[in-house]
């Protein structure tokens, strides 16, 4: 079902004045996690998802430019949410993904490899190479029958031998998380019950007195709501992002009122890279909504 724009933009904006926001909102986020003012709170939550404490923990970070130069010039632009290097050279971009386009997995090993050929030169030394790390904030599951923070890095496959420490790839899928006494959660679930949105006004208290960084986190999402320019930013993005969602269910109500079969083709094909002429005449649907739909999968 889709709703009017008006109505989307009325209970984004009561949300507002609840303060009731969506702290996965990638503007907001980036305010938060993506400023030199309040890289604590990135430091603290980089240390709680990679297990990192006392003598392994990252004590400082320096955000870097967030377009990393295409190794070709015809190569795609790659464009991080965050991206910033620790104390020791280590490299880590955190995505946040609100809409499951099916290709997180790749997209992660694509952004993995970008990173981890930065520091080789042509003609460079293999031991320049630095360990990068990606950390992905989900919005929905990929994974099911694993936990709601998974990692995953190069193993060998019969003896469960690590290979070295130069990949991780995080997983944190936030509807996974079962809420629970804020006393009883480890660090990451507590950064997980935040993005989550589940906890009621006296629980986030409890969070934000047990966890400083995300009580800064909540203080710096005050200051951002009143700004105007990123209180409307925020107010876009968010219509944009459930006019993706209410499009997406229309076009699988519509699919069915078409008929299944040519619709669950057309997924099909364009998911195979069929080219959008064959499929349009297989299916009988135009290009110009298989391209409407191309861009929902």
């Amino acid at each position: 079902m889709t709703y009017p724009k008006d109505l989307l933009k009325q209970a984004i904006e009561n949300d507002i004045a609840n303060k009731k926001y969506n702290p996965m909102n990638d503007v907001l986020f980036k305010f938060i996690f993506g400023k030199d003012e309040r890289k604590q709170v990135t430091i603290d939550f980089l240390n709680a998802v990679l297990d990192r404490h006392e003598a392994k923990a990252i004590k400082d970070i320096q955000f870097q430019n967030s377009e990393m130069v295409p190794l070709y010039d015809d190569d795609k632009l790659t464009r991080l949410d965050i991206f910033c290097v620790t104390e020791d050279g280590t490299q880590i971009d955190v995505e946040v993904q609100i809409v499951d386009k099916k290709n997180m997995e790749r997209r992660t090993l694509y952004y993995w490899s970008q990173m981890y050929l930065m520091n080789l030169a042509k003609g460079g030394k293999y031991q320049n190479l630095k360990t990068s790390i990606t950390i992905n904030i989900l919005r929905y599951t990929i994974f099911p029958g694993e936990p709601a923070h998974s990692m995953y890095s190069i193993y060998n496959k019969k003896t469960g031998r690590r290979l070295n420490e130069d990949m991780e790839l995080h997983f944190l899928e936030v509807p996974k998380f079962q809420k629970k006494p804020v006393s009883e959660m480890t660090s990451v679930e507590r950064w997980l019950a935040y993005f989550s949105n589940k906890l009621d006004a006296k629980e986030m208290e409890e969070l934000a007195m047990n966890e400083v960084a995300i009580q800064t986190a909540l203080d710096a999402t005050a200051i951002f709501m009143q700004n105007r320019q990123e209180r409307l930013d925020y107010l876009n993005r968010e219509m944009a992002i459930m006019d993706y969602e209410s499009d997406k269910d229309a076009w699988i109500e519509e699919g069915k009122n078409e008929g299944e079969s040519n619709m669950i083709t057309a997924i099909k094909m364009i998911k195979e890279n069929r080219p959008l002429a064959e499929i349009s005449e297989k299916t009988g649907l135009t290009e110009q909504r298989l391209n409407e739909l191309k861009s929902m999968l």
